[in-house]
C-alpha cells in the first residue's frame, strides 16, 4: 500500500484542470443528455459499469421522473435585450423547467424569478425535479434594474419518458468485503459542490485500480444525487451487507480545514479510520454527528440500511458563501486542495487496509524485546525524539494486544497515526510478538 502515498505518479494538476474544463460547461441534471455526456468524460478515467432505470420505476420511496433535456432558454426584456440567457450560464434556468413560450408582464414574471440578495452578483441554483414548474434565476443587481413592460419568455426543454443512469464498478480485492466510494454528478456549472467530488473520486479509482489487489474490494458509485443512490440501494438491497466502510465525496476543493460527518453508527470502521487520519493531520478539523440532511448519506444511513458511510469534506456545503450559486466556479476551488483531499482519502483507505485485531505472544509481563532477531528495542537509552516515539508506540501496541481492540482503536486511544507506524507493526508481526487474531 506504500504506493498510496506517492500520488504524484497518478495525479497532476494539469490533467485535473483539463477534465474540469471539459465538464464545467455541461448542463447536468438528475437525468438527460448532460448527465450522459458528463459520465462519458469521467469514463476516460474510470471503467464505467452502467445501470439504467426507466421513467416511472419505483426505487425505495421514490419514482424515477421523466427525462429532462434543454436546448435553450431566455427572456427578452421590453427594450429587446436578452436576459437570463441559458447559453451564457446554465444556472439561469430553473433545472427541470417545462417548455414555455409566452408574453408576461413584469409583476407576473417576478413570481418566476429567483435571486440571492446576500450575493447580489451571483446567479442562484434552483431546481424543480418533482413538481411541474418553470422559472429563471438572475443576479439581484440585474433584478433590481428590471423595467415595467411586457417580457417574452422562451424555454425550449423537453420532459419525456426516458431513463436515469448511474455507474457502479467494483475493483475486486482479496476479500469480498467492500469499501463504498460514492459521489454524484448532477449539478450544472458548479465547482466545489459538484466537480471537486467526481475529480477526487476518479483519481481514487485510478490509484486503487493500478495499485491492487488490496485486502478489500472497492465499489465505486457515481450517480445523480439522492434519486441515484435510492436506485442503487433498491437494486442492491440484498447485497449491501458486504459494505464494511465507505464515504460520499463532495466539497473537497475549497478550504484549509477538514469537516468530517460521521456515519449514523457513529463508531463505524469509516469513522474510526477517518478520525485517526484527521486528528493526526496538519489541518484544523471539525467532527459532526450524523444528521439526516445533506447528500446521499441520507439514503445509505437510513434505518433499514444503516451503512457505515461518512464524509470527509473540506469546507462543508454551508461553510462557503458561494454554495449553490454561479460564484462556485474555478476561481473558488484550488487544485492543490483537491490533491490534498485525494491524499486524505488515500490515507484513510490505507488505514482501513492495515487494520486488524492484534494478539501479543507475551501476555504475562513485559516482553524482553532485546532478544528479538529483528531490532525492535535498543539497549541504550536515547532521548532522540523519533526513537523514543517508536518505543512509546511499540509498547502501547504490545500492552493493548490482548485480542480485544483493533489497531485503529489502539492508535486512536494512544494518539498515534497508524499508517505512520506500519513499518513498526510489520516488524512486530515478523518478530512474532504480535499476530492477527
Amino acid at each position: 500500500m506504500n504506493e498510496f502515498t506517492e500520488i504524484e505518479k497518478y495525479v497532476n494538476k494539469k490533467e485535473l484542470q483539463s477534465f474540469f474544463k471539459k465538464l464545467f460547461p455541461i448542463c447536468r441534471s438528475i437525468t438527460g443528455n448532460g448527465f450522459r455526456k458528463s459520465l462519458k468524460i469521467i469514463g476516460e478515467i474510470v471503467d464505467l459499469n452502467i445501470f439504467k432505470f426507466k421513467t416511472g420505476t419505483k426505487v425505495l420511496d421514490w419514482t424515477i421522473p421523466k427525462e429532462w433535456n434543454i436546448s435553450d432558454a431566455y427572456i427578452i426584456a421590453p427594450d429587446g435585450k436578452k436576459i437570463a440567457n441559458f447559453k451564457k450560464h446554465n444556472l439561469h434556468i430553473v433545472n427541470y423547467s417545462y417548455p414555455v413560450n409566452l408574453k408576461i408582464n413584469l409583476n407576473d414574471l417576478k413570481e418566476k424569478l429567483h435571486t440571492f440578495p446576500p450575493l447580489p452578483t451571483a446567479i442562484p441554483y434552483v431546481t424543480s425535479y418533482y413538481k411541474k414548474d418553470w422559472g429563471f434565476c438572475i443576479n439581484y443587481n440585474e433584478y433590481k434594474k428590471l423595467k415595467k413592460g411586457i417580457y417574452k419568455v422562451l424555454i425550449d426543454t423537453s420532459l419525456k419518458n426516458g431513463e436515469l443512469i448511474y455507474s457502479d464498478k467494483i475493483i475486486p480485492g482479496k476479500s469480498k468485503k467492500e469499501i463504498l466510494i460514492s459521489t454524484y454528478l448532477c449539478h450544472p456549472q458548479m465547482a466545489n459542490h459538484e466537480l471537486s467530488g467526481p475529480l477526487v473520486w476518479s483519481m481514487l479509482y485510478r490509484i486503487l485500480k493500478k495499485t491492487g489487489p488490496h485486502k478489500y474490494s472497492y465499489r465505486f458509485l457515481i450517480c445523480p444525487e439522492n434519486i441515484g443512490s435510492a436506485a442503487f440501494l433498491h437494486k442492491n438491497k440484498k447485497n449491501v451487507n458486504n459494505i464494511k466502510a465507505g464515504f460520499v465525496i463532495n466539497c473537497v476543493g475549497y478550504g484549509n480545514e477538514i469537516n468530517y460527518k460521521k456515519s449514523r453508527q457513529g463508531d463505524s470502521l469509516s469513522d474510526k479510520a477517518a478520525f485517526n487520519v484527521i486528528k493526526n493531520s496538519k489541518y484544523k478539523y471539525f467532527i459532526e454527528e450524523f444528521e439526516p440532511f445533506g447528500s446521499d448519506e441520507r439514503n445509505f444511513c437510513s434505518p433499514g440500511f444503516n451503512l457505515p458511510i461518512g464524509l470527509i469534506m473540506r469546507k462543508r456545503y454551508d461553510g462557503f458563501k458561494e454554495y449553490h450559486t454561479s460564484l462556485d466556479n474555478e476561481k473558488t476551488i484550488s487544485y492543490k486542495t483537491i490533491i490534498e483531499s485525494i491524499k486524505l482519502y488515500l490515507d484513510t483507505i490505507k488505514t482501513i487496509e492495515n487494520n486488524f485485531v492484534p494478539f501479543g505472544k507475551i501476555q504475562y509481563g513485559v516482553p524482553q524485546l532485546s532478544k528479538s532477531k529483528i531490532p525492535l528495542y535498543t539497549n541504550i537509552s536515547s532521548k532522540r525524539k523519533k526513537i523514543e516515539e517508536r518505543k512509546r508506540v511499540m509498547l502501547q501496541i504490545l500492552n493493548l494486544a490482548d485480542g480485544k481492540m483493533d489497531m485503529i482503536d489502539i492508535a486512536n486511544k494512544k494518539k498515534f497515526k497508524l499508517i505512520d507506524n506500519v513499518d513498526l507493526v510489520n516488524d512486530l508481526i515478523r518478530s512474532g510478538y504480535i499476530k492477527q487474531k
